[in-house]
């Protein structure tokens, strides 16, 4: 699709054009003219929408979609059409269907599912076999079909010695290891964080320790096998403090906090409201203010939506028996924004790519064309119609957002 962007302000600082307001000329996928007031004789679709700002494409490093399976909940088609007007031209698909994406075939399948689509899907595949914790899963088969990590979704891998042969394993193909971090015997039935509101509520607490155990498990194995270690959605302050020694001794660690952990905290509870039933739970104030200055000072790496649809019958129920998960690619730029300055914001939904070993480019003329379209001004509240997805598990719904998404353009289309 070859079209004129009009008067947009470029938000890159890899960029030339980084702060600048300029048209765009896209030719054959291609960014072919950067330049203002650029002409158009052959009468090309144009594009001009209100304080039009443009970056590097958004990259999701943890997107649930249900299929196969799971399809009631979210499909692979639907949830790519979400990603594409929340801004994502790329995400990564955690391997949590039915089957659980733990071989080549299963990797080979999600990638056929999606390869008509504007954002495109980098499938992450078990780390091991149906996700239970015993034995590693086809890892180098895998990765040979397109997996770009591999971890067990949620799911702490308590076999210590499992995880050091993965990470020793990897090393051979530059493969990255996902290590969700909770130890389950500490976190026990709880359901909710360990603290004041837990406690007022009566609910099983889950303590802030289950998660850092963990991480420093995880770090004193990365020590000694060397590798790349990535912690999804870590959650307290602590972890952002183990993690930021880590990264001072030289390891190849790297982190990332999910959207809802940054703007909520587990306040919301109150009402016993399972949409903010969450793993791990929404922390206090203080573990969201230390996750906001991880993010500021880099310590952290990435921000994901950690988007995680749930049917109704699973969500609408008594606390202790709702699974945990939101929905959250729709409400992440607008909620983060409320919390976050706007170059903070696009640096750690963009910094992603390199850790996955995705490609992505700086905006200039020459490269391949690959972009959200956003306006980071407005207020506004999120609202049930605002919700894309099959499921409509949002723990954001009714909060206030900051800017909208346009929407982005990719693979030579543009989704509006």
């Amino acid at each position: 699709m070859n079209l004129i962007i009009r008067e947009a302000k470029i938000i890159d600082p890899k960029s030339p054009y980084h702060n600048q307001i300029t048209d765009l000329q896209i030719g054959n996928q291609t960014i072919e003219k950067i330049g203002s007031h650029l002409p158009n004789p052959n009468g090309i679709t144009e594009i001009k929408l209100e304080n039009l700002h443009l970056s590097e494409g958004w990259f999701d490093s943890s997107v649930s979609l249900g299929e196969p399976g799971f399809e009631d909940r979210e499909t692979i088609a639907n949830g790519l059409t979400v990603a594409a007007k929340s801004g994502f031209t790329a995400i990564a698909l955690q391997p949590n269907a039915y089957p659980i994406i733990d071989n080549q075939s299963q990797i080979h399948f999600v990638c056929s599912k999606a390869k008509d689509a504007a954002t495109q899907l980098f499938p992450i595949g078990a780390l091991t076999k149906g996700s239970e914790g015993k034995d590693l899963a086809e890892l180098f088969d895998m990765k040979n079909a397109g997996a770009v990590a591999f971890g067990d979704y949620n799911k702490n891998l308590d076999n210590a010695n499992l995880l050091k042969i993965g990470l020793q394993y990897v090393q051979d193909f530059d493969g990255l290891v996902i290590a969700y971090a909770q130890d389950s015997n500490i976190k026990g039935n709880g359901v909710a964080n360990e603290g004041i509101v837990s406690t007022r509520l009566g609910l099983k607490g889950i303590p802030n320790l289950a998660e850092e155990l963990q991480v420093a498990r995880n770090l004193f194995l990365l020590e000694y096998t060397g590798g790349k270690l990535h912690f999804p959605t870590i959650s307290t302050a602590k972890s952002v403090a183990l993690i930021k020694e880590a990264k001072s001794k030289g390891l190849q660690v790297t982190c990332s906090v999910a959207v809802h952990h940054l703007v909520l905290t587990d306040e919301k509870l109150d009402e016993f409201d399972t949409r903010f039933k969450v793993t791990p739970p929404l922390r206090t104030e203080s573990d969201r203010q230390a996750l906001i200055a991880g993010i500021i000072d880099n310590t952290i790496d990435m921000i994901t939506s950690d988007h995680n649809p749930i049917d109704i019958e699973h969500k609408k129920m008594e606390f202790d028996g709702a699974k945990n998960g939101t929905v959250g690619l729709e409400s992440a730029f607008g909620a983060l924004l409320t919390v976050l300055p706007l170059e903070k914001v696009i640096e750690k939904l963009t910094a992603g790519q390199n850790i996955f070993s995705i490609e992505n480019n700086a905006i200039k003329e020459g490269v391949m064309a690959n972009f959200t379209l956003f306006n980071p001004e407005g207020n506004w509240t999120f609202t049930l119609g605002d919700i894309l997805s099959k499921s409509k598990n949002s723990a954001f719904l009714g909060s206030p957002m900051i800017g909208k998404v346009y929407g982005i353009y990719n693979q030579g289309r543009l989704v509006i």
